[in-house]
This record gives C-alpha cells, structure tokens and sequence, in this order.
C-alpha cells in the first residue's frame, strides 16, 4: 500500500531543537522571573509600517504566575481556560509542517480505509510572519514554482505571482519575557473548524462530514516538544446519513465525535540536499517547477522521498573506504502497545530485515524497530508525537495494512511514519496463503494457523509496509524477471526467492508442485536483490557531489551498470499495458506460471471442505474460500490476458541503447489468446463443485460466467481494439494483426457455428457475453467519448475501431444464422436466433 500525507505549522519560545526528549520538570517561568521582562518598540519590527498597534502587554501582565507553562518547540500558557503561544522572532518566517490525525474515530466513521484511529486526515505546510498593527500572520505555503537564485530579475517575478495566502491573523496579546518573541491567543483558532489544522475538506466530504458543533467540541490539551507541538482537541461533527437501500432516501442526519492530534512540526532551516527522481528505480517522489533549472524554458524538478541518513563528520573518512558506519540518526519504529503480545516480535523482524539492506548503502544499524515505552520508563513519550514513528495497531475489521509517510515537500525528506496495521489482515493471509500454498505446505490446511505460521505471514507484511516508508514503490515488474521453471527448483528458489523484491506483489510461490520440495520460508517473498539495490542508489551517500545535479551522472552509472542484470528491473505499478509489471503474478510467462497455479487450484477443490471445515460452525468459510479459488483463477487469466495488444516500457536514458517501447512479440499474443481458448472459454468445469453450491447457494453457471466476463469485455474492449490497430502501424510485421486476433478469438468462442454441436449453458452465456461486448464497439460514441485522451483511447469516428467492430459484427450475425437454421436441439437454435437479432438491432438501431 501507499500514501502520504504531510502538514506543518507553529511557533516557538528558545528551542530545544538538539534535544531528544523534554528535559522533565522544566518548564517556562511565568512572570515571577527576574526584571528581564520589557515592552516592544511601538512599531511591529518587520512590519510594513509604524502603524498604531493593539494595547500588547508586557510578559509579567499578560501571564499569570498561576498559568500551568509548558516549554518545547514554542512556549505553552494555559491561563482561565484561555490558550496563549509564544512565537521567538527566531521562528518567524520559518517553515512547519501540520499533521492531522484521528486519534480517537467516531463509531461508524468510515468511508473505505478511512476514518480509524490513526489516520492522517490533512497535511499543511505554513509560516508565521509579522504584519501590521500588531498581528501575526500564517501563512499556507505551496512549493509549486520556484526561482532559486535572489540576485536575478527571474526570482522576482516568481516571487511576485506567487503570493501565499493568509489562512489566519493573531492579535498580538503580549510580548515575551526577554522581549524577543510575540505573544498569541491560539484559542478560538483551535477551538473551531478549519482546514489547516483540523479535516481537509476532501477528506470531511469523503467522511461525510459537515458543520461542527461548538457546544460540543473542546480543546483536551496542548503540549509543546523540542521539534513540534501537540494539540489534541475533541469535536463533533454533523454527519450525513446513509442511503440504507439504493434509491431509498438517506437516513437523518447524526452527530459524530473525533479526537483530532494536529502535530505543528519544524521543518529544517536548511533542507536535506535532494536526490532527484529515476523511473527506472521506484521511489516515491514529490516535485516543484524550477525556472533557473532549464535556461530555454522550466523544468519539473522530481525529488525522491527518503530519511536523511548521514555519516558521522568523525566517520566520513571510514565510509568513503567502504567501511559500515552508524549514521548520524537511525530510523525507529516503536511498536504500538495496543499490539497483541504474541505479533509484536514478528512486527519488530520486519522492520530489521532491512539492516542488510542499508549495509549495501553502507551504514550499519541504521532501521531498527523496539516495543513503546511504558508510561513508567518515560511519562513524556507518546504515540501521538509527530517525532517518533511507529506501526499503529488498529483493531478492525479491514483486512489490510499500509505504510504512508510525511515528508518534507520542500526536498523530499521524510519525517516520520505511522504504519497502519489492521487486526484483520490476518484474515486476508490466511486467505491468501490458503489458496497459494496449501498444496505445498500442510500447514495452512486449516483454517486456524499456528502463531508461528501466521507470525511469520506478518513479519513479511510488515517488511513490505516498511519498505513503504523508506520511499520504496510497489515493483510489480521485479517477478517478470525470474524464469517460471526456476521457481519449481528447490536449491535455486532458497537461493534467490521467487521474486526479485518484496516490494512487488508476489504473495506466494503458487508455480512450485507438490514433489519439488519447496516449502515453508522458501514460498514466502523476501527482503530480495532488488530491495537492496533501491535502497543502495536512494540512500547511499556521495560525499563528493555537492548538490542533486552533481549526483545524477554518478547515479545513472550506478543504474545502467546495475541494470545489465535484469533482476534489478523495475516495473511501475501504474503502467496498463506492460504485461511484465502486474500484481499478484510471478514468473516471465504468465501462460505457464499460470498453468501451473491452476493445477494447484485444482488440487485444493475436491479437498476444500475438510480444509475448511470447523467444528460447531456453518459452510460460510467454505463458501468464502470456494470464492477464493475462483478469484484466484480469474487472476492467472486477467495476467495472461494483459499480454494481448500489450506494450513493453523500458525507461533508459541517452547513455542506453534500444528501445523505450516494444510490442509484445505476435507469437506470445498469440500463445495468449491459445491459452484463454483452453483454460477459460472451454468451460472450466474442475470449478464447478455441485456439493459446496449446494452448502453455500448459488449456480455453477454463475460461477463460471463470473470469471468469463472481465476477460471478453478486455478482450473485445475499444482500447484493446485500438492498441492492437495502432500496432500494426508502429511496428509492422512484427505486430498480431486486429484482423487475425479476431478470428483466432471467435475460431474457439464460436466453434458449434461450424460442427452444429450442442451449446450449453455455459457456452451460451460466454456467447452472449461475446455478443454484448461486440456491440458496444460499434455504439456511437458520445461527445465527451471523442476525446482520444478519454481512458487511454477508444472508439471514435476518427479511429478505426467502429469500422472493425461492425464488420467483425456483421460476419457473426451471417454465421450464426446459417447455423441457426441446422442447430440440432432446440436450446441451442433459440440462442443462435436471438444472438442474431441482437446484432442486427445493434447495427441497425433505428
């Protein structure tokens, strides 16, 4: 999973910034301090003018001995309920990042994965300025377009059209005690609604959330740290009601109540150095438009996310030998105290696994997870402190888990991480492992894992999750790399694993066979080649380059000389055509890993109900494992049917040779749509199990049209159609031309046309899918459809798409009648002659 969010906001009195945690029982003297205590000059300094100011007070009559003080970051007054910040002139006009979270959800709060406890809710970045008559200013800073050199006309410019909005004033109620810090009254601002520090508003509307109530929301605490301030208030919402029905009305309207942590964080005065983005090494990024950068034009400058991890001065000298050294400042997880006992180690191997990984970056101990501490060790410590990552444990019902991060937008540095770990998860490994490994591991032929089984499916999740927060994108290309038949050798398999990276989505090893041997850790994904290496080129430190644009040459060797070992590919996430980079694959032929996988299925059916049979309980887990194996089969075809009109990408830069993008070669479309004609359009009946539908409902004719149907409507979809034509014109003879892709589809689909043998249902049923797939082609396309930007292309009148579909149409609708009329059994001749009026009324529909 992925995501980041990222916010920042605040002040400060004399901060702490080198120390770790609040030194205990200090606090900010109030007034009964020494005579320090002074009033402002009458003009606001750095203001624009010396206008007549509010009545600000000095210290000594603003802050009563009796306020309860808090140091850190900025200084904390809590006086007659009232909330006072002190903001040093150090701070102004430096940069915070706000974090919100919920720390406490409303019952019923959610909108898909949204809406727990522990969920960032917005992110700001923002900056405290004085202004005139006295107040102070904040500021929502966007890093969108920048000029970095002050001295020249272009940085003006910028700077003039890109003025940043005001969010929020603040009288200035008093002066600091050594007169060198404004005074305000942060109360109302946090005692209300906005979309700084509390709910984005997409996030509110998403939740379904609309006015707060004041007379029921408050403000719990407010507690300032070394780096970045706490607040943490409860507020009730007004909550849209849910339709219970479709087309019914919604219910009333309800009140939810949230607890909300909104960390203000300080960013660097001098950001990290940034190492700038690679497609052909998956990080996340985030970018800014530089006009200095290209001297013809502008130049998005993509900056890769990753935690500043940097030698020692005193160790500079060992790591440039090649020696491990410790970095200035490790990456901690702690582990939510809210974990089960018995998953807390698991939790902890998976953040340590990737030790090896930074040794190849050249630093040691350099990741490492430990449990939270206890209120005994440390009363100071909390989950909630933007200072301190951690996995979250969130007791619900989503099976999942998700490792975002905060970064800073300014050079990618990442801040912290809360990595959500959901209870349920476990629920989705048991699943997954069940259906991809029972044949091969007699351990998970049960529906109740042992903890050391489960523990160790959680351990691998929590390395993923991990490697998420380490900047680290899914690499669903990292499996294409390993030959299917090396992943059924034992000896090769404990070697390498099954895939290149645990960053792809490669459950499992469901190519090995019962009698290869391989089971146990040997099927699980593992911390692997790739990893390494993305870790190695994200994280590795090169003392000689003095700014990002000195790193690239260094960085691109490293790429193009790593990469003539293809097991260091990388395989975006986000491509839909590539049929290299999918999820839940394995292997570089998805036909035979696909073989393979599906005689493993067909080993678990006719053992699926005492597998997952419970004493004392019904057949619903036999029902939902039946869907399981069905899902799992309706994968191997979605993988192999991403083949057909599929283009590889390959990013390179000018120092490479060969090309970006490739068809996928004719013959392996073709071995493609050879393998949907035997494995799915001949009827899979080995799926069909007449004594579970008869536990669980349903009908095996369902059964089958479901996994039929995502594969015709790609299959014969507008953009299949168009990739495939405009194939033929980018390559040639190399290309599987649409007209033959055609007739080698409806040669198997629509076989009975020329042998006049019987249909049955399940024919029947694919046929009419075939039908209905054809005849949206040949629709006119509406307006907003003409675009050929719309879903990646389509059939329009200026494409060839419509003109193919209806002369494909046509010839069927002519077959189809000719055989109408000597089908031998009734069914059969009902179905042909319906089909054949369907097409006709789609052609013609006037």
């Amino acid at each position: 999973m992925l995501a980041a969010l990222a916010a920042g906001t605040i002040v400060s009195a004399t901060p702490a910034f080198s120390q770790d945690k609040k030194e205990k029982g200090k606090q900010p003297v109030p007034s009964t301090a020494p005579a320090k205590d002074s009033t402002r000059p009458a003009g606001p300094q750095g203001g624009p003018g010396a206008q007549a100011k509010p009545a600000a007070k000095k210290f000594s009559d603003l802050i009563s001995p009796r306020a309860k003080a808090d140091s850190g970051l900025v200084n904390i007054y809590k006086q007659d309920d009232r909330y006072f910040m002190e903001i040093p002139d150090a701070l102004l006009g430096r940069d915070f990042l706000i974090v919100s979270r919920l720390s406490k959800s409303a019952a019923d709060l959610r909108a898909g994965m949204s809406g727990f406890a522990g969920d960032q809710i917005n992110e700001n970045m923002v900056r405290f300025e004085k202004g005139p008559g006295n107040k102070v200013f904040m500021r929502n800073i966007s890093v969108g377009d920048v000029s970095k050199d002050s001295t020249q006309p272009m940085y003006t410019s910028v700077m003039n059209s890109n003025v940043q909005p005001i969010v929020a004033a603040f009288d200035v109620k008093g002066w600091s005690r050594n007169n060198d810090g404004a005074i305000i009254d942060i109360t109302d601002y946090i005692a209300g609604d906005n979309d700084i520090f509390f709910f984005d508003g997409r996030m509110k509307t998403s939740l379904k959330l609309t006015q707060m109530q004041p007379d029921k929301s408050y403000i719990l605490d407010v507690k300032s740290y070394p780096s970045n301030t706490e607040i943490k208030t409860v507020k009730t919402y007004a909550k849209q009601g849910s339709s219970p029905f479709p087309g019914m009305p919604p219910a009333p309207p309800v009140n939810a109540t949230v607890e909300l942590n909104t960390s203000i964080i300080l960013l660097p005065e001098k950001p990290m150095q940034p190492r700038y983005f690679d497609p052909r090494v998956g990080f996340f990024a985030t970018g800014v438009t530089d006009f200095d950068a290209d001297p013809q034009g502008v130049k998005k400058l993509i900056m890769i996310t990753r935690w500043r991890l940097e030698p020692k001065e005193e160790d500079m000298e060992k790591f440039k030998r090649g020696e491990l050294v410790e970095p200035k400042k490790p990456i901690v997880f702690y582990i939510d105290p809210a974990t089960p006992v018995k998953w807390r180690k698991y939790l902890i191997q998976g953040v340590n696994d990737w030790q090896s990984a930074f040794e190849q970056a050249g630093f040691k101990n350099a990741i490492y997870a430990k449990m939270a501490p206890t209120p005994q060790e440390d009363s100071t410590w909390s989950l909630e402190d933007a200072r301190f990552s951690a996995i979250v444990y969130k007791p619900s019902s989503i099976p999942n888990a998700s490792g975002p991060h905060v970064h800073d937008p300014r050079s990618g540095e990442i801040l912290e991480s809360h990595i959500n770990w959901y209870h349920n998860v476990m629920h989705l490994l048991r699943n997954w492992y069940f259906v991809q490994a029972s044949p091969n591991d007699e351990r998970a032929r049960k529906m109740e894992f042992s903890d050391e089984l489960m523990g160790d499916l959680i351990r691998f999740v929590s390395s993923h999750e991990v490697g998420h927060t380490l900047g680290l994108r899914h690499n669903f290309g990292s499996s294409s790399t390993y030959p299917v038949e090396k992943l059924r050798d034992k000896e090769w398999v404990k070697k390498n694993g099954h895939a290149a990276s645990i960053m792809d989505y490669a459950r499992f090893n469901y190519v090995a066979q019962p009698g290869d041997g391989i089971s146990g850790a040997d099927l699980y994904p593992r911390i692997n080649y790739y990893d390494k290496w993305a870790i190695e080129w994200g994280y590795k430190a090169i003392p000689e380059a003095k700014s990002p644009e000195a790193e690239t040459p260094i960085l691109n060797k490293w790429v193009i000389n790593r990469l003539q070992d293809k097991k260091y590919w990388f395989g975006t996430e986000s491509n839909p055509d590539d049929p290299r980079s999918q999820n839940e694959d394995l292997g570089d032929n998805a036909m035979k890993a696909g073989a393979y996988g599906i005689k493993n299925l067909q080993r678990i059916m006719p053992n699926l109900a005492a597998w997952t049979r419970v004493e004392n309980e019904g057949y619903a887990t036999l029902g939902e494992l039946y869907g399981e194996i069905s899902g799992q089969f309706n994968r191997y075809m979605g993988h192999v049917a991403k083949n057909v009109a599929g283009i590889y990408e390959t990013p390179k830069t000018v120092e490479q040779s060969g090309a970006i993008y490739e068809v996928v070669p004719k013959a392996t479309q073709k071995e493609a749509v050879a393998f949907l004609q035997a494995q799915l359009f001949t009827t899979p009946k080995w799926l069909i199990n007449t004594d579970i539908i008869a536990k669980t409902g349903g009908n095996a004719a369902d059964v089958i049209t479901k996994v039929q149907t995502p594969t015709i409507n790609r299959l014969l979809s507008a953009r299949t159609i168009l990739k495939l034509v405009n194939a033929e014109a980018n390559y040639g003879k190399d290309a599987y031309p649409v007209t033959e892709y055609l007739t080698d589809l409806k040669g198997g689909i629509w076989k009975e046309l020329a042998t006049h043998a019987p249909i049955d249902i399940y024919r029947r049923n694919l046929q009419k899918l075939y039908v209905s797939a054809l005849l949206d082609l040949v629709k006119e396309p509406s307006a907003n459809q003409q675009s050929p930007m719309m879903m990646g292309g389509g059939a329009s009148t200026t494409n060839d798409v419509m003109s193919i579909g209806r002369a494909h149409a046509t010839q069927l609708r002519n077959e189809i009648r000719a055989a109408a009329a000597g089908a031998g059994d009734a069914m059969s001749r009902y179905h042909l002659q319906d089909l054949a009026d369907r097409l006709t009324k789609g052609l013609d529909p006037k």
